[in-house]
């Protein structure tokens, strides 16, 4: 593969971080189709990050939950099964979704610490599924992710239980609290030719700061060379993020504008020694329950993670 692998952000931001040749090497690994090995790890899956931009360009990040079996991949296209009935109308998501519309999906096993990333458009949508056309494939590392393992206690087939979305603008009392907490963020981009895509950002607790009570920061730390969220920041910067809060069953998604931020090195620097972090500006907040009765036990944090340098 050549330059046409990369947008001209990633490779703006490849070049800046002087990882160029290592995302050259990396080529390889990113395809138009689900690889053959990954079909069976997706049909397993009880949990997907969603990626989806609403009708004023504005990107949400989803989470969407079903029995495993529930998303199923062949080759060229993925089909997630989800009953209208089940649907959480209080998630951007179902109003964002048409047939032709881009959508990012990242299937996700936290307790196993893998993940496969899924980008593509939308060819069928109905009352029962949703089919998506792949655009592009690709493994990730297992890096800076927290084992958790999910004990369901609800059939994800029953209709929701419809509950009061909390809307704001402003970083405060509980929403703020849920961010100081977050060891565990999903961050949606976009790339006119490239498509939505949903990426995984995650540290100990403490690694997202509060800057003001519109501004929240995510460092950088290292992972694949390839800059496909922060290059799609480059040329984009509309972002959609939303932080599980594991321990209350909430769900808090935020969408904004990010710009990157490239720092001088300096030692126990928040951004695990890379010099870069996303700085993401607030424009509306939803903070709500999951939609599905879940019970999640914490295993243990990443070993990769940088250590929080607590402020005195």
């Amino acid at each position: 593969m050549d330059d046409h692998t990369f947008h001209a952000g990633e490779l703006a931001v490849q070049q800046r971080a002087g990882q160029r040749h290592i995302a050259e090497q990396r080529t390889g690994m990113v395809s138009a189709t689900v690889m053959a090995g990954a079909r069976p790890f997706i049909a397993g899956q009880f949990m997907v990050v969603l990626a989806s931009a609403d009708s004023a360009g504005r990107m949400w990040s989803s989470l969407l939950f079903g029995q495993p079996g529930f998303a199923h991949a062949e080759g060229d296209a993925v089909l997630i099964e989800a009953p209208a009935a089940a649907r959480d109308a209080a998630d951007p998501l179902w109003a964002n979704l048409v047939v032709g519309g881009q959508l990012g999906m990242l299937f996700i096993d936290l307790g196993k610490r893998r993940r496969y990333r899924v980008n593509g458009v939308v060819r069928h949508l109905n009352g029962r599924h949703v089919e998506v056309d792949v655009r592009e494939a690709y493994p990730n590392c297992p890096q800076y992710i927290q084992r958790r393992q999910l004990r369901q206690r609800s059939d994800p087939r029953l209709p929701v239980q419809a509950e009061l979305a909390v809307r704001g603008t402003t970083l405060g009392g509980t929403v703020a609290e849920i961010v100081r907490q977050a060891d565990t963020v999903f961050v949606a981009s976009h790339h006119a030719d490239s498509g939505a895509d949903a990426s995984h950002r995650g540290g100990n607790r403490g690694f997202v700061q509060l800057l003001d009570d519109s501004t929240l920061r995510i460092p950088d730390y290292h992972g694949n060379s390839l800059f496909n969220t922060l290059g799609n920041f480059a040329v984009d910067p509309h972002a959609g993020l939303i932080i599980p809060d594991f321990e209350q069953g909430r769900l808090l998604q935020l969408t904004g504008t990010v710009t990157l931020q490239w720092h001088e090195l300096a030692p126990g620097h928040l951004d695990g020694d890379t010099g870069r972090s996303l700085d993401f500006k607030v424009e509306q907040w939803l903070l709500r329950d999951m939609p599905l009765a879940l019970e999640w036990e914490y295993l243990d944090a990443s070993p990769f993670n940088p250590g929080i340098v607590q402020k005195v």
